[in-house]
């Protein structure tokens, strides 16, 4: 049986956390679909200026748009949308078997709007409309005006992927969001059964502490806090309140692993998805993370809805000089700058590609 299979079956859905029009295209994308058990797909900023940066795959829809008076972010979502679109008909059956509950792809509102709660929701509900595709996440970051923005856009019938949570507590806050959208919904007499995952990154915590932290504990924060997130997780889901509200027909807000691709060269390149198998959860991976599990990969087993040993490992980490509470913060910080430069690089790139098509003249 497929290692990717394996996992399928302990009940974590393997989503690809890349696109590229070659990938659509191409059929490769429908090759993981079909190969691999790939059942979703995640974007943002970065990875869609890498894929405009070296391709010249978009050239005719950027030009063609900028022929038609398109331009900044206006154009971009437009070439997101089309490449967002296509990959979402891709995952539609699978969408439709497991009841909604995978089958999704995620794109991201403008980075610009992460203190910006209103403008937040005004442009997820628009994004997704646009869509016209029910398996579409908005990915929304979980900054303090993120959390209010998903709880308008949770109430508002958007489904929301939750971005850049780097801790139980990040995760819990989202949580409490989705269930206070879900909670009004029901008090207007509205459908309860709007998707909602929550995105906590992992590798970040490792790289973040790498030099400060002695070898025996490298590479083991990132799976700790995943093991004390997947434990809130597991306690959330069996509250009273949580089971009121999956009576009334709510589907539960899925813990999903991001930043799952292995940054030390000296580490297994399928560190994190062999550490974080677990039921009910996803992880969404670069697609060299993806071929390399399906190549040598193995499950060894699952993680503890207990925490296991995360306590314990998190003391040591403190004992090294580790503020957890504090680095948490300044991750979610880093991710925002990053994400709001990336998107500023991916803007100037579609600008000069459409400003140098256009001189040009190509079709």
């Amino acid at each position: 049986m497929k290692v990717t299979q394996q996992l399928h079956d302990l009940g974590q859905s393997l989503w690809l956390d890349n696109i590229t029009r070659e990938l659509l295209t191409g059929g490769t994308l429908e090759r993981y679909i079909h190969e691999l058990g790939v059942t979703g797909l995640t974007s943002n900023p970065t990875i869609f200026d890498k894929a405009v940066q070296h391709s010249d795959a978009y050239d005719d829809s950027i030009h063609d748009k900028a022929r038609g008076g398109k331009s900044g972010e206006a154009l971009f979502f437009e070439l997101a949308l089309e490449d967002l679109v296509q990959a979402a008909d891709l995952f539609r059956p699978v969408h439709a078997a497991t009841g909604g509950v995978d089958g999704w792809v995620s794109l991201e509102v403008s980075p610009s709007l992460a203190d910006d709660a209103a403008d937040t929701v005004e442009a997820a509900v628009e994004l997704h409309a646009r869509a016209q595709r029910p398996n579409l996440f908005i990915k929304i970051p979980g900054t303090p005006a993120g959390l209010v923005a998903v709880e308008e856009a949770i109430f508002a019938g958007v489904p929301v992927n939750v971005t850049l949570l780097f801790s139980r507590e990040h995760y819990l806050a989202a949580a409490e969001a989705y269930m206070r959208g879900i909670e009004r919904r029901l008090a207007a007499g509205l459908d309860p059964a709007v998707g909602c995952v929550a995105s906590l990154f992992i590798s970040r915590w490792d790289v973040a502490v790498q030099d400060q932290v002695p070898d025996a504990l490298r590479n083991r924060l990132g799976i700790a806090i995943a093991l004390r997130t997947y434990q809130a997780y597991r306690e959330l889901l069996a509250t009273t309140r949580w089971q009121t509200l999956a009576e009334a027909g709510a589907q539960p807000q899925r813990l999903l692993w991001a930043s799952t691709g292995t940054k030390d060269p000296a580490a297994s390149d399928t560190l994190y998805l062999e550490a974080l198998a677990a039921p009910d959860t996803i992880n969404t991976i670069p697609e060299k993370t993806l071929l390399a599990f399906a190549d040598h990969g193995k499950i060894r087993g699952e993680l503890p809805a207990d925490g296991g040993d995360a306590d314990a490992l998190l003391a040591e980490f403190a004992q090294a000089g580790v503020d957890i509470d504090a680095l948490a913060g300044r991750l979610q910080e880093e991710g925002v700058d990053a994400f709001a430069r990336s998107w500023r690089d991916l803007l100037n790139r579609v600008a000069a590609k459409a400003k140098a098509l256009t001189k040009t003249g190509q079709t």
